[in-house]
């Protein structure tokens, strides 16, 4: 997993609350096991539309939000059915950071798995923060995890809470894969003695 660290980008507002995780990849997409290609169908169903063409109104078909590396949303952000698909079409465009009031548990815990930092603000720091990412082309945010802080365009700053856990693992990139991997030595030696205790096993 891609170590989160610090990450400058333009923010896009979304300022619609209970976004689902259906809305940000409906169902059709969730055909595949890989986590590349699905950033195509990241909130298709409103970027594009029904003969396939560009939604010009939708935020990040906007030429100053194409590549929006920060995404400021409403309220419940992520709610609906458990797919892991949907931080993987988010992180797929180019999305490392999704800001709101609250998120969806799942998709929460799902967007730390895949080296996307999910930040939770007040109401008013979320105010903030959309006035910030309706300035388009200069909207654009810092984030420094290892100071838990937000920097806006005119130098305001958002401080952010976050479990030293999961703040570590973005930190070393370490996915559960790779926090497995930390424990290899103990676990050599683990199964070097069954094998010794219980070579029939």
């Amino acid at each position: 997993m891609e170590k989160f660290t610090t990450l400058e980008g333009v923010a896009a507002p979304l300022k619609i609350v209970n976004v689902d995780t259906d809305m940000i990849i409906p169902k059709q997409y969730l055909k595949t096991i890989k986590r590349t290609g699905l950033g195509t169908g990241l909130f298709s169903e409103m970027r594009y539309k029904e003969d396939g063409s560009e939604n010009p109104d939708f935020v990040l078909n906007q030429p100053a939000y194409r590549h929006a590396k920060v995404l400021v949303a409403g309220d419940n952000f992520g709610c609906g059915s458990s797919r892991e698909h949907a931080p993987w079409a988010l992180l797929d465009f180019g999305i490392r950071c999704v800001i709101s009031t609250s998120f969806a548990d799942i998709f929460y815990n799902n967007c730390f798995k895949n080296g996307i930092l999910p930040i939770v603000v007040s109401q008013s720091d979320l105010d903030k923060l959309f006035d910030d990412a309706d300035r388009g082309a200069n909207a654009t945010l810092s984030i420094d995890l290892a100071a838990q802080e937000i920097h806006g365009p005119d130098g305001g700053t958002v401080h952010f809470e976050i479990d030293p856990f999961r703040k570590r693992c973005l930190l070393e990139g370490l996915d559960d894969i790779g926090l497995t991997l930390e424990k290899g030595e103990q676990i050599n030696v683990y199964e070097g003695r069954k094998h010794v205790e219980q070579p029939w096993l």
